[in-house]
């Protein structure tokens, strides 16, 4: 009998990815989705990428519809949820808060008690090191001070927190709330990778336009940094690496009982130029750029400390920055190659 992992946001770039490693380790996910900033571009291809006969199971919706939810656990014995549906732009929610609150809060509030009305207690919940704020030192433990410096940070906090509370009064609830640094690359396959509305808001999908487009120059935000090279420092992580990650969760989530927390990172820090040269080698081309004045807020570097995750589950990244830009370049070329198409078709149809 297959188990079931209902994945909320699985249509999404981490979410997607996830279901991949599920399928691959011999899990059944089963994704809800309302579609808001992914697409079902994503849920044709995990079955293609992971070597699967059968289609994902995909209901679309949003987690804050109960009645949904209700039918989906009626309809799939689900043994596990992992939980990424969310809003996730840190300058968004600065501008939008409520909207944030809502979605990230009280959707995970209506998850958690469709749980509890389905009898289903285990949970791995995608969560932020947008919680630690600018922290003192590095590298960053679990420990360290939660001092979130935006909305999307504070509704991650509150959700963690949230879900301490519950698995405190019951103990039948198992928790694991993941803290992702900066996830980023694609599936080696190239059919697979983070697809955005609009602009782009992390730095290697900006890198990837700016080298598709080989004209387009970037800013880089800051170069007087006390950095060895003058710019920001940041724990890139590749989203396979995220995706196993979970599986490690989930494994830890049958043998311990309550809740837990972890970071999840490489353990070192890589500098915004470091990654420029990076992937200007893994295109073949050289990244045009200014540097631009600082941001407001940025702090001038944090990594992650890891040795809880790999010491509690057995995971570790295993991939390199190397790795992050190529699959990400590979994933761009065929986003690149379906703009193509799309374009011919419409000039055939017109």
């Amino acid at each position: 009998m297959s188990i079931n992992i209902l994945v909320t946001g699985g249509a999404g770039f981490i979410g997607s990815h996830t279901c991949v490693a599920l399928i691959e380790a011999g899990l059944t996910p089963v994704v809800i989705d309302n579609l808001c900033n992914a697409d079902a571009y994503a849920l044709a291809r995990i079955a293609q990428v992971a070597d699967s006969r059968q289609p994902v199971a995909f209901w679309r919706g949003d987690v804050r519809d109960g009645a949904l939810l209700d039918k989906i656990f009626a309809t799939h014995p689900v043994h596990a949820v992992v939980h990424f549906a969310g809003l996730k732009s840190v300058g968004e929610s600065v501008a939008h808060p409520i909207g944030y609150y809502d979605c990230n809060v009280q959707g995970s509030l209506s998850l958690v008690s469709a749980m509890q009305r389905a009898g289903v207690h285990r949970l791995i919940f995608s969560s932020s090191a947008t919680v630690y704020g600018q922290p003192d030192r590095s590298p960053v433990a679990e420990t360290a001070a939660l001092r979130p410096c935006s909305p999307y940070g504070q509704s991650k906090l509150f959700v963690e927190r949230l879900l301490g509370d519950l698995a405190h009064a019951d103990a039948r609830w198992r928790v694991a709330s993941l803290r992702y640094f900066n996830p980023a690359g694609a599936h080696a396959s190239g059919l697979l990778g983070e697809r955005t509305a609009g602009a782009p808001n992390n730095l290697v999908p900006v890198l990837c336009r700016a080298a598709a487009s080989r004209s387009e120059s970037l800013t880089v935000h800051g170069g007087d940094y006390p950095t060895p090279d003058g710019t920001c420092i940041r724990d890139y992580v590749h989203v396979m690496d995220v995706a196993e990650g979970h599986l490690a969760a989930l494994r830890h989530l049958d043998a311990s009982p309550g809740a837990s927390t972890f970071n999840l990172g490489v353990g070192r820090g890589t500098s915004v130029l470091e990654l420029l040269g990076a992937f200007g080698r893994a295109c073949d081309t050289e990244i045009r750029h200014t540097i631009g004045p600082r941001r407001v807020g940025d702090a001038a570097a944090y990594w992650a400390d890891v040795e809880l995750m790999r010491r509690t589950t057995g995971w570790t990244a295993r991939r390199t920055i190397a790795d992050i830009c190529s699959d990400a370049w590979r994933w761009q070329q065929t986003l690149s190659r379906q703009a193509v198409v799309a374009a011919r078709s419409t000039a055939t149809a017109l």
